[in-house]
């Protein structure tokens, strides 16, 4: 019998939410008195929302291209005019299917094209990529590139730090106030990140509800209702639609119903998804009984200190601190500590790991920390080798196999723990 998905009653709110999103920014890059501001994914979001800006994230479109299964027709077209196919497959498929004058938002949105930008922002925050790849678009659009060049491989994040990050989000402001035609506004501005710490609570929340056994929602549901917390975080939209989501997670907590029929095991995923093998994977684990409660990567949309705007602090400091805490820039003494909190919460006993080809800085088994937290931990992992986009980094059969052994493993370590 094929694997049974229980879909959310709130799958058409979001289907809606992300539509409408794309046809604004598409109607404000086609009016002439609109501004539209490109912005890599954990990038200052809230300032360009405050200056009026309407906001498109390549990365998002990136994924969208893994999930389509379309990146490899547009990889070797980047490769082609000098990006290395050991780079991001994020950039490369983008760039790949901008050379190609494609887009799945054609048929997803209704939308002809990537939308013109007026500006691109970055972060680099997660690696010097973002820097590079908006770079691209500056010279194919001729318009302004701007960013913040991020810290990495903190431990704790300083003062120091902090004064760093907000120095250089101020200098942004001449640039985006004359390309956005207005003045900031401080008001404004700690307006949008009232509501973006609204998200990042319920988005917490909605996570949170993984805790409970069984639980009703995975790593593969998140990875897609992630969406607005990612692209709509300092909107209203969004906090709407994760109350909305909230509610219907607890409700099935209340009547017991498991994203995963019958759940066995309960695991942690670290690095990527494969964005490609979303449904696969996800049908193999309800097969194996085994539910991704927790993961790295969508937890990184969790940004806590932007409550500290709401308590009267500094909005630029607030939103400095919340983008240095994010998991990518810290060092691996402090991952270790997030992975062993995260898995004694949510009661996962394995984790595995994704060795995505094509992104090193999301990927954190090469220096030791699966071993490293396997021995305080006392539990078993798995790494499995592949990448976000680029499907020819991955292999099913033998993805599958790694998977079952380690389950099986698994089974193993549980008998005997309960023999003790």
């Amino acid at each position: 019998m094929a694997p049974e998905f229980k879909p959310f009653e709130t799958q058409s709110q979001l289907k809606a939410l992300m539509a409408g999103h794309f046809a604004e920014v598409d109607a404000a890059a086609r009016d002439p008195d609109g501004r539209v501001a490109w912005c890599t994914s954990v990038g200052p979001a809230e300032l360009l929302l405050s200056l009026g800006y309407k906001v498109y994230y390549p990365e998002n479109h990136g994924a969208l291209l893994g999930a389509s299964r379309r990146a490899n027709e547009f990889i070797p077209l980047a490769n082609a005019v000098g990006y290395s196919p050991d780079i991001c497959s994020y950039l490369t498929s983008d760039v790949g299917a901008f050379l190609a004058r494609d887009t799945p938002l054609k048929k997803a949105y209704g939308i002809s094209g990537v939308p013109r930008p007026d500006v691109l922002v970055y972060n680099t925050n997660q690696c010097r990529d973002v820097q590079d790849w908006f770079a691209f678009y500056s010279r194919e659009f001729g318009v302004p590139l701007a960013g913040v060049h991020s810290p990495t491989k903190i431990g704790e994040v300083t003062r120091d730090h902090v004064q760093g990050m907000v120095a250089q989000y101020r200098s942004l402001l001449p640039t985006l106030e004359s390309i956005a035609g207005q003045r900031f506004d401080p008001d404004r501005f700690r307006e949008v990140l009232s509501l973006s710490a609204r998200t990042t609570r319920l988005w917490k929340e909605v996570l949170w509800t993984a805790r409970n056994r069984p639980s009703p929602v995975t790593f593969f549901d998140t990875t897609i209702l992630m969406g607005p917390a990612v692209i709509l975080r300092g909107t209203p939209q969004a906090v709407s639609y994760y109350d909305a989501l909230l509610a219907e997670l607890r409700e099935r907590t209340r009547q017991g119903v498991g994203a995963v029929e019958g759940e066995r095991h309960r695991l942690y995923w670290d690095g990527m998804p494969v964005w490609g093998k979303l449904r696969e994977l996800g049908e193999l684990f309800v097969e194996l009984q085994s539910s991704v409660v927790v993961s790295t990567y969508c937890n990184s949309w969790i940004f806590e200190a932007f409550e500290e705007a709401l308590a009267g602090a500094d909005p630029f400091e607030s939103m400095a601190r919340a983008y240095l805490e994010l998991f990518i820039v810290r060092s691996d003494a402090a991952k270790e500590d997030v992975m062993a909190h995260l898995l004694a919460d949510f009661g996962a006993g394995g984790v595995i790991y994704h060795d995505a080809k094509t992104c090193p800085n999301n990927s954190n088994t090469r220096y030791g920390l699966p071993q490293r937290l396997a021995e305080r931990t006392g539990l078993p992992f798995v790494i499995l080798y592949g990448d976000l986009n680029d499907l020819r980094c991955y292999s099913e059969e033998q993805a599958k196999t790694n998977l079952e052994a380690f389950v099986e493993q698994l089974e193993g370590w549980k008998a005997g723990r309960l023999g003790r």
